[in-house]
């Protein structure tokens, strides 16, 4: 068998790490990236060692997977492969102060590989005349109810309460969601899913102080049910008059899911 040969490239701390295309089994491809990485963080002092690869190679992503290196990127249609096809490269990378072995290792690159998905956190208010609030984003056509993406590490409770704060001022608690939703994607986003939260009648004090706190949007409305289509989509006009109607449960596109 021909001799494999994986290369290391190397730059203030940085390292690039590339073989030359060609048929190898799997469990020498893994030895020889193992033992590349190994020695090129221990011996030349890297704090970061890179690898781009075909999104359709495999077997070069399995091995990058059992060496500790995670996935950071997805470059688009990057590079035209000998059939003629452009094919996403992939970036992966290893730091030297990265867990590589053990679960903990294992746990880290399977963060970096697996699907997620957005986590987004709404509440459904209404005023003494059972009005709903929505709030007039800058950026669209259609209104929202108030909050928002949840950031990572956040509950959905606590990324609902802080949207609430920068959005419009109001620091208000909630209990137990009334929906969870499953959203399917939609203008350009990917599915995500989403809380719901039956925020109850506001008081008419805290109703006259609710105002705009955020650039990204224009302005705040209360809405009486009737006039819902007329301002959301169809999508959030369904979750929201469910949790009016007072009902509970898992939906998906804003359709209750039978059992």
């Amino acid at each position: 068998m021909s001799e494999f040969t994986v290369h290391v490239d190397i730059g203030q701390g940085v390292g690039r790490l590339r073989w030359e295309e060609q048929v190898v089994d799997p469990t020498t491809l893994e030895r020889a990236v193992s033992l590349a990485a190994d020695d090129a963080i221990i011996a030349h002092n890297l704090r970061r060692l890179q690898c781009d690869i075909p999104a359709t190679d495999r077997a070069a992503m399995i091995a990058l997977h059992r060496c500790g290196f995670r996935r950071e990127g997805r470059l688009r249609s990057a590079l035209l492969a000998p059939s003629g096809q452009l094919v996403d490269v992939l970036i992966y990378a290893r730091l030297a102060v990265d867990t590589v072995y053990g679960p903990h290792g294992f746990s880290g690159v399977m963060d970096s590989v697996l699907p997620t998905k957005r986590v987004i956190a709404h509440v459904v208010f209404r005023d003494p005349e059972g009005r709903v609030l929505l709030v007039e984003p800058s950026y669209k056509d259609d209104w929202e109810l108030p909050g928002g993406v949840v950031d990572a590490g956040e509950s959905p409770r606590q990324g609902l309460r802080r949207e609430l704060e920068e959005e419009l001022g109001i620091d208000h608690r909630v209990g137990q969601p009334a929906l969870v939703d499953w959203m399917p994607p939609y203008l350009g986003w990917g599915d995500a899913i989403e809380f719901l939260y039956d925020g109850g009648v506001l008081d008419a004090g805290t109703v006259a102080s609710v105002s705009v706190r955020d650039p990204e949007l224009r302005s705040v409305h209360w809405v009486p049910r009737q006039e819902l289509p007329q301002h959301v989509t169809e999508l959030t006009r369904r979750r929201i008059e469910l949790i009016l109607d007072e009902a509970v449960g898992m939906t998906e596109n804003g359709f209750l899911v039978d059992p």
